[in-house]
């Protein structure tokens, strides 16, 4: 999947729901970096974007 930051590259995202909560997953294609978080599960999208900035973060720092 395309990522949202073109310059980020290709990122895969995982929406995996446990009752009222839901962890997202997101990787880096092209490191192979995984970083997720969790939140509500009728908060995909907000979730994604955390998920994203927490993965732009952990680039960084590598």
């Amino acid at each position: 999947m395309p990522s949202p930051d073109p310059g980020l590259g290709d990122v895969i995202f995982e929406m995996t729901r446990t009752g009222a909560y839901l962890k997202c997953s997101a990787i880096h294609v092209a490191t192979g970096l995984e970083v997720s978080a969790m939140g509500p599960a009728l908060q995909p999208e907000a979730l994604k974007r955390v998920a994203l900035a927490k993965l732009k973060r952990a680039l960084e720092r590598s």
